[in-house]
């Protein structure tokens, strides 16, 4: 994924499934493919991230310098809405040791 924004705002997305969602193993794994990406593709470091009634705000350093991306909450929460109205659709099939 060539581009930051691009990975911040999949990176929140997934992290907003996985926070909701602790034992689904897949939306943890995706959460931390993202921020393996934004390790060492983007060279970000230092992620927090916080969140009002409309938006959410990721704050991370890249190169030394503290940077602040903003998403609406509407799209970031849109996969974990989904998730809640239909989660037959998206049952945790966790991982089977060999």
């Amino acid at each position: 994924m060539k581009s930051l924004q691009d990975a911040l705002y999949n990176w929140l997305t997934i992290k907003i499934v996985s926070d909701a969602r602790p034992d689904d193993t897949a939306a943890t794994e995706t959460r931390e493919f993202f921020e393996e990406m934004l390790t060492t593709q983007h060279h970000v470091s230092n992620i927090e991230t916080s969140k009002d009634d409309v938006m959410y705000y990721v704050s991370y350093q890249q190169g030394g310098e503290m940077k602040k991306n903003r998403y609406p909450r509407e799209l970031i929460e849109i996969m974990l809405i989904q998730i809640n109205q239909e989660p037959d659709k998206y049952e945790n099939y966790p991982i089977e040791d060999d």
